[in-house]
């Protein structure tokens, strides 16, 4: 079972449909779960970063996800969930991440902010959620800003006004900065990836 993190703003909805497409079952965790029977968590992301960790401080998930971070168990961040595996971000000076992830999240510096649409994640590093790419693939991105350390934990990168972090990873906690279930086939494979080999 697949714990989807509801803080109240994620893209749910076609999150919960790509998993079913997969055939893999999810479910939301709106509070704190009375049963422990995930394998995975998903952290989806839309929303701001302080409003973001705030809901989950009021939901009471915080622990539970604390504490699942820190078994080393598979997660998957997707754009602000993986913000919020970072220290921190701009766009919430002072507020401290989950720390996962090295560095904090800067605003882009590119003509148009946010970045909306389709754009190409180089990977500079292999991983087994790559499996049966090609060459150049691209993913959808909606998002002001991005974890621009390129780190050791740093498996693809992808360049808008600068270089950022598009694919990170520590232990078996991922992170993407695209949205996957909005990304068609290529997307899905992402998900597929993650769930089977990763």
């Amino acid at each position: 079972m697949i714990g989807l993190i509801d803080y109240g703003a994620g893209n749910l909805n076609s999150l919960l449909k790509a998993l079913k497409y997969l055939g893999f079952p999810a479910q939301l965790i709106s509070s704190p779960p009375a049963t422990k029977n995930f394998d995975r968590l998903i952290i989806p992301g839309v929303g701001s970063f302080a409003s973001a960790l705030d809901e989950l401080k009021r939901r009471e998930i915080l622990p539970f996800l604390t504490e699942w971070l820190e078994a080393g168990k598979p997660l998957l961040g997707i754009c602000l969930g993986l913000q919020l595996l970072s220290h921190g971000s701009q766009e919430a000076p002072g507020i401290e991440g989950l720390a996962c992830f090295p560095g904090s999240c800067e605003r882009l510096k590119a003509p148009k902010v946010p970045h909306i649409g389709w754009n190409e994640v180089e990977v500079i590093k292999e991983d087994p959620i790559f499996d049966g790419f090609p060459e150049k693939s691209h993913f959808y991105f909606v998002h002001s800003f991005a974890l621009t350390e390129v780190s050791p934990l740093t498996l693809a990168i992808t360049d808008y006004g600068l270089i950022f972090s598009s694919v990170i990873k520590k232990g078996r906690v991922y992170g993407c900065q695209f949205h996957p279930e909005k990304s068609g086939p290529i997307g899905l494979k992402f998900l597929k990836n993650w769930v089977e080999k990763c």
